[in-house]
């Protein structure tokens, strides 16, 4: 198998951005119209997830030895779409006829053979990752809506309760899906795992979002949704060791952030944590009561709030993370970052020249793909957005 050939051709065929995924889907559901039911009624948030995904992980599959764990989630998680087994061939056969298409005079009989091989070996890990899951864990869970608390007109509190254990991390995402939107949408909980096993959500509804804005708008308690396993680990607390906690957010991206302090307190508050949040304005600060008792009963937390856009300096715009570097030296510290493209990017950057280091700030990538390694992993998702909501 001629690895650097494959990585060729698929940058070749990724040079036709737009037309690749519609050449796809449409032979795809020619061919089978059965994996039809398997996507979203509205595909234009499908986009070019799953084509670039398939072109992306084949054609380094010269890694993956290293993508092993992450293709057997990837197809443990896929179980949630009712992918079967036999549906991985219908898929290489679209990939390949994309490919042949879109590489005309390129495309030979041994290019076609390295790609039906590549593809192979990750569907044949995905479908061994399905299978090793079935007794582990069910493809998604029913989970009860118990509470929903407008907050603002587009930002909402649900209370959700599992029809049975869901177990999480605090940091993780769990993957929510409207039963009749046939759409999965991945929000971080903003709590550790209770006792009660229920999970808070903060979800502000994205225009268009077909997720978000019935999460927020048209759900009410008694109604039910589905639940998918958790995902993703780089804003969980395994990489922080027991060392003090520096956390910067803004937007919804606050959830995980407040599920990192409560796990704090339910392992004895042994760390000092300063939490930073920031917004336009102080009206969108959504959950400063909540905030306000965890710091009264956790006295090793402090909660600073951040107003973007001070009416008593009209002009000027405060960057959370420069009130943060202004606040004092906070390099002994793990910081975790969530919140919009801007604020976590202006904050890595920010952060990197005050030298602080690459292994102590936790975030995850502003506009990152969802097929990465190491990500939250799901077809049909958008991956944590940077404000820790999706759509």
């Amino acid at each position: 198998m001629d690895v650097a050939r494959l990585k060729q051709s698929w940058h070749l065929v990724a040079s036709h951005g737009d037309q690749v995924p519609l050449y796809f889907y449409s032979t795809l559901f020619l061919a089978h119209p059965e994996t039809r039911q398997m996507f979203p009624t509205n595909m234009a948030g499908q986009r070019d997830r799953l084509v670039t995904a398939l072109g992306h992980i084949v054609s380094h599959v010269d890694q993956v030895d290293q993508l092993v764990g992450f293709l057997q989630a990837l197809g443990a998680d896929h179980r949630k779409f009712a992918v079967r087994p036999e549906h991985y061939p219908a898929v290489g056969e679209a990939l390949l006829a994309t490919l042949r298409h879109f590489l005309a005079d390129h495309w030979t009989e041994d290019l076609a053979q390295d790609w039906a091989a590549a593809y192979g070996l990750v569907a044949k890990v995905m479908v061994d990752g399905a299978s090793a899951a079935e007794n582990v864990s069910p493809p998604w869970w029913v989970g009860e809506v118990v509470a929903h608390e407008p907050r603002t007109f587009d930002v909402a509190v649900l209370t959700l309760r599992p029809q049975y254990l869901l177990p999480f991390e605090a940091g993780q995402s769990i993957g929510v899906s409207i039963p009749a939107a046939r759409a999965w949408r991945y929000y971080s909980p903003a709590n550790a795992p209770r006792t009660d096993g229920t999970i808070e959500l903060h979800v502000r509804a994205a225009p268009g979002g077909m997720v978000s804005s019935r999460l927020v708008y048209g759900t009410s308690v008694g109604d039910q949704v589905h639940l998918a396993a958790p995902v993703g680990e780089r804003l969980t607390l395994r990489r922080a060791g027991a060392g003090d906690l520096l956390l910067i957010g803004n937007g919804t991206g606050l959830a995980p952030l407040k599920a990192l302090v409560e796990q704090v307190a339910a392992e004895g508050g042994g760390r000092r944590v300063d939490l930073f949040v920031g917004a336009r304005s102080r009206t969108e600060f959504y959950d400063v009561d909540a905030l306000e008792k965890l710091s009264a009963s956790c006295p090793w937390l402090r909660v600073t709030y951040v107003v973007n856009a001070d009416p008593a300096r009209p002009g000027e715009f405060t960057q959370v993370v420069d009130r943060v570097l202004a606040e004092g030296d906070w390099r002994g510290r793990h910081v975790f970052l969530c919140g919009s493209d801007l604020m976590v990017s202006s904050a890595v950057s920010g952060l990197a020249q005050a030298g602080y280091h690459a292994g102590q700030v936790h975030y995850e990538a502003p506009g990152g793909q969802w097929y990465s390694p190491g990500r939250r992993v799901g077809a049909g998702q958008e991956q944590r957005p940077a404000d820790g909501g999706a759509q």
